[in-house]
C-alpha cells in the first residue's frame, strides 16, 4: 500500500476501481406488504396494488422492428402467506401456443421471474415462466454443477394461483390488440424447498430478476426481450446471478 501511495498513476487507478465498483451496487426493488386482500383474477385492480412500487421493463434487447418495443409494468407485494406478482403487458399482437405445464411457454409471449430466496447470490434460483394461456414452466436452475455445466430440475412444480386477462385476440394478427395482464400468488413456503419454513419479515432481502419475452409473429423464432435490470443480449444470460437485483420486504 505504501508503494501505491507513492505513485500518482496507481492512486488514480485505485480510485477509479473503487468508484466503478461502488457504482455497480445491486439495484433494489421494495416489496411492500399488502394491507388489504389481493384477489387473483388477472385484473390487478385491488386497492392493495396502489401501494406497490411500479417498475417498467425499460431494458430492451433484439428489437428488429418498431412494433417489437412494447412496455411492461411490473409490481410485487407480499403478506404472511404469499408473494404477489403483477405484469401489465402492452401487446399489439398477442401470441401463444403452449398449453401444457412444464412445456415451452418461453417460445410464446411470456413473463418470467427468477428468485434466489437469500440475500447472497447462490448458484441456484427458482424460475417461473408463464404465457397468456397460463401455461407455466417452473424449475430449479443450477449453475456450474460440473465443469461449468448448468442443470435445470423440472420436477419442481409448486402450487400457486395465476390468472390472465386478455384485451385482444390471441394468434390473430389481422387486428390490433391492447395487451394482457397476469396476476400471480406464490405461497412463500414454495421458496423453502428444504427444511422448515421461515416466515418473511421486514428488512429481509432476496435476489431476483424479472423479464418479458415478446413474440409478435404467430410463427417463427423472432423474439424481443425486456428486463427490469440491465443484462446482455444473449438470452441465456438472464440466468446469470450477477445480473440479479435485490428485492427488500417492506411494511
Amino acid at each position: 500500500m505504501k508503494y501505491i501511495l507513492q505513485h500518482p498513476l496507481l492512486i488514480a487507478l485505485l480510485v477509479f476501481f473503487l468508484c466503478t465498483n461502488i457504482g455497480k451496487a445491486q439495484k433494489t426493488y421494495s416489496v411492500y406488504k399488502a394491507n388489504s386482500d389481493i384477489i387473483i383474477d388477472g385484473k390487478g385492480n385491488d386497492k392493495a396494488w396502489t401501494n406497490a412500487e411500479e417498475r417498467s421493463f425499460n431494458n430492451f434487447y433484439d428489437i428488429e422492428r418498431p412494433r417489437d418495443k412494447q412496455f411492461t409494468k411490473f409490481k410485487m407485494m407480499w403478506d404472511d402467506e404469499n408473494l404477489y406478482l403483477l405484469y401489465q403487458c402492452e401487446d399489439k399482437y398477442i401470441t401463444a401456443r403452449e398449453t401444457e405445464r412444464d412445456g415451452m411457454p418461453f417460445l410464446d409471449d411470456c413473463v418470467e421471474i427468477f428468485l434466489i430466496p437469500a440475500d447472497t447470490k447462490l448458484n441456484m434460483h427458482l424460475g417461473f415462466e408463464i404465457n397468456p394461456y397460463k401455461a407455466s414452466n417452473d424449475f430449479i436452475y443450477l449453475n456450474k454443477i460440473h465443469k461449468n455445466k448448468k442443470m435445470v430440475i423440472k420436477s419442481y412444480s409448486p402450487n400457486f394461483d395465476v390468472e390472465v386477462t386478455i384485451d385482444g385476440t390471441i394468434n390473430d394478427n389481422s387486428d390490433i390488440d391492447n395487451g394482457w395482464t397476469l396476476e400471480m400468488a406464490i405461497p412463500l413456503k414454495a421458496f423453502h424447498i428444504t427444511g422448515n419454513y421461515t416466515p418473511i419479515t421486514e428488512g429481509v432481502k432476496w435476489n431476483f430478476f424479472a423479464l418479458r419475452k415478446d413474440r409478435n409473429d404467430i410463427e417463427g423464432d423472432r423474439v424481443s426481450q425486456s428486463t427490469i435490470f440491465p443484462t446482455v443480449r444473449k438470452h441465456q444470460q438472464v440466468h446469470n446471478k450477477n445480473h440479479f437485483g435485490l428485492m427488500e420486504f417492506m411494511k
